[in-house]
């Protein structure tokens, strides 16, 4: 007779709040890289900021607590990638993860990618894949696509602002890009394929980059096991750095007094031009919130500052960064 085996000791779940730059390995969902992350913290509430599909690594910062009220704020940023495709070769999905539908012959030089990828600079439409999360009456486009059903999508509107060559060996291409949100970097290698007329698929992807932040302080979830709790702590950063890419504005004190309880305040009519967020801070370098200068029948059309996230617990002196 099999003895039961013992239950698994309950986490206690404590307050964490700060942001984890998170080197997702493959194979693992977005999801499930932000669930191992959550238990090691401990920590009770926990969201992350852009999806990386499971085959891709990298760049995936992990919002926990008072951080997660701005995820919103890099999950808008430009995000930058490394992308490996094979050339000659065009996959059901865009990527390994479907079958290959069409081969062909490779005969490309690096002076013909050079100018095919000037191509793809500014601004463009680009159509989700089937197979991707996004909706179609409710319903994700992968699940159609996964009963062999194709539906019309409507193109979403996108800016490819660097995107440059890395390495070719043989038929394998290696490129830097950065783009704006929203961007499906299977489609762009898909499209890259056609317009050097030998098809192709991607074969990896690392994001690099994300807003503000930077792969080079991320940490695995391997090295994040071997840590001390204590550790884990202090590698967090302040839910400030997922606003890097917003313009700042500090307060006086009683602007912040105002601000902090939910009210209006005046703003300076240079700040209102294309209803920018703002980073908020007050006149000691502590963040405070997001707020967005508005100018509507509601503010007598004089420009006002209105909070749009605002912190709660606050942050130590040592965790502020100070304002620029």
């Amino acid at each position: 007779m099999t003895e039961p085996s013992e239950p698994k000791p309950r986490i206690i779940r404590r307050q964490v709040d700060g942001v984890l730059l998170l080197d997702k390995p493959v194979g693992l969902s977005s999801t499930q890289a932000m669930a191992a992350a959550k238990r090691l913290f401990r920590a009770e509430k926990a969201g992350h900021t852009g999806t990386l599909d499971p085959f891709a690594t990298g760049l995936l910062p992990v919002c926990f607590g008072e951080a997660a009220k701005f995820s919103r704020f890099l999950l808008d940023a430009e995000k930058s990638y490394r992308a490996t495709l094979k050339l000659g070769e065009v996959s059901q999905t865009g990527d390994t993860e479907g079958d290959i539908i069409r081969a062909r012959d490779v005969v490309v030089t690096r002076a013909q990618i050079d100018e095919v990828l000037k191509t793809f600079l500014g601004p463009q439409s680009q159509t989700p894949p089937m197979h991707s999360a996004v909706k179609q009456a409710g319903v994700p486009l992968y699940k159609l696509a996964r009963q062999g059903l194709e539906v019309p999508r409507t193109p979403r509107q996108i800016t490819i602002f660097t995107i440059s060559p890395v390495s070719l060996n043989g038929v394998e291409m290696v490129i830097d890009t950065k783009v704006s949100k929203g961007t499906y970097i299977r489609v762009l290698a898909e499209d890259i394929g056609e317009a050097l007329g030998c098809g192709a698929h991607l074969t990896a992807l690392r994001r690099t980059k994300s807003g503000g932040v930077d792969i080079a302080r991320a940490v695995s979830l391997d090295a994040l096991a071997a840590m001390t709790e204590a550790e884990r702590d202090a590698i967090l950063l302040p839910a400030q750095s997922l606003c890097a890419d917003l313009p700042t504005m500090v307060l006086s004190d009683e602007d912040t007094r105002i601000f902090c309880n939910g009210g209006w305040i005046s703003a300076q009519p240079r700040d209102t031009h294309a209803s920018t967020p703002f980073a908020i801070y007050d006149g000691g370098s502590r963040f405070l919130g997001v707020g967005e200068v508005v100018v509507s029948e509601a503010t007598h059309g004089k420009p006002r500052l209105i909070p749009m996230r605002l912190m709660a617990t606050g942050a130590t002196a040592s965790q502020l960064t100070p304002t620029p």
